[in-house]
């Protein structure tokens, strides 16, 4: 079987896993990229760091996560020189991610100089929305001039999980309605008809859609302007506190939703105010996106708030057994892949662990006829 290697560089981190065939031989994080205290000084180093502790013999192939994909890529490609380029001059769409991917391709290329290298897109997934789901009603020449259009997330993501769904449902991917929601720090909502993504939540950058640990999801843009006029604050400012310190943590102070439902259950009023923000915009968005697509099969919760907050599963699905949707409690409590739905619901609903560097390597296989 295929020896592949995924790579997938965050910002300050670089997760990486060797499959061989379905098989884990070796994964693992290293964190604190770039940051004081130990750290490797940056992703070049780290990525060094982490193939010169490998047994990479037989190698077949190493997968790259790259988040931005503009309009460029639909779908998974082999790096050449171009590629490289390209996915530079994306760039300014993905300022704090793609200049991390380009350091792990450009060092996995150059320890690895005869192992062919793949790039899976985390837009790629999103390619298929419609246009009228893409496009903002903003003038239509400074939108195609600069590039702004609805991009979406968190596609590899949701391409696992959805295809994952229809494997525990034994249903064919291409005939199943899924609504699936990706709930960590980031999070975004996925509408996936017959294995096609027709609605995402995250727009032309993650900082659209639902309520996040510390992004605030959607908003009026006014707020920007009146926090320029009024407040005097800067375009950076305005974006890190709209990126950085909002979501969770701007309304509790904590990002983490496990804390946020601890000092909710000892009576804290912001941490219930908090939560409820953060139900009402899920319950919203699994509501609009069940008018989308007529008719919805499953809904999957996913990540690490997803698959692992049953306070936060029964409050966003609470009130629509009107629409077939119910969680059944004991169930809802259990753990690992399973449907929480109770028997003969409409809806099927399930928690499935997402594992986007299993779905990076299959992606990879592909491209190279593996």
């Amino acid at each position: 079987m295929s020896r592949i290697l995924v790579l997938n560089c965050g910002s300050s981190s670089v997760k990486y896993r060797l499959y061989d065939g379905d098989e884990v031989r070796a994964k693992g994080t290293v964190e604190r990229v770039g940051e004081p205290g130990g750290g490797p000084a940056d992703h070049e180093s780290a990525v060094r760091q982490i193939i010169d502790g490998l047994d990479l013999t037989g190698l077949a192939g190493v997968g790259h996560r790259v988040v931005h994909g503009g309009r460029k890529f639909s779908a998974p490609v082999r790096i050449d020189d171009q590629v490289l380029a390209a996915i530079e001059d994306l760039v300014p769409l993905a300022p704090l991610h793609n200049p991390a991917n380009l350091a792990g391709i450009r060092v996995a290329r150059e320890a690895l100089p005869d192992t062919p290298q793949v790039a899976v897109f985390d837009t790629a997934f999103h390619h298929t929305l419609p246009e009228a789901a893409a496009t903002y009603a903003i003038d239509r020449d400074l939108a195609e001039r600069y590039g702004v259009r609805r991009y979406g997330f968190h596609g590899t993501s949701h391409a696992y999980v959805s295809r994952r769904t229809a494997e525990l449902l034994d249903r064919p991917y291409d005939e199943l309605n899924t609504i699936t929601l990706h709930l960590g720090n980031g999070a975004s909502a996925c509408a996936v008809q017959g294995g096609r993504s027709v609605a995402t939540s995250m727009g032309m950058s993650p900082l659209e859609g639902l309520v996040m640990g510390t992004r605030s999801g959607d908003l009026d843009p006014t707020i920007i302007f009146h926090l320029r006029r009024e407040a005097g604050m800067g375009v950076d400012d305005i974006d890190d506190l709209l990126n950085h310190r909002s979501g969770l943590l701007g309304l509790t102070g904590v990002n983490d939703m496990r804390e946020v439902l601890a000092r909710r259950d000892a009576g804290d009023p912001a941490a219930a105010l908090a939560f409820d923000v953060y139900r009402r915009r899920l319950t919203g968005y699994v509501g609009a996106y069940y008018a989308l697509l007529g008719r919805v099969d499953a809904i999957t919760f996913t990540a690490g708030v997803g698959e692992h907050a049953a306070p936060v599963r029964a409050a966003a699905l609470a009130g629509l057994e009107r629409l077939g949707i119910a969680v059944d409690p004991e169930r809802n409590a259990g753990s690992g892949d399973r449907v929480i739905s109770p028997d003969g619901a409409e809806v099927t609903v399930c928690v499935i662990g997402t594992d986007e560097e299993r779905e990076i390597a299959r992606q990879t296989r592909e491209v190279l006829n593996l």
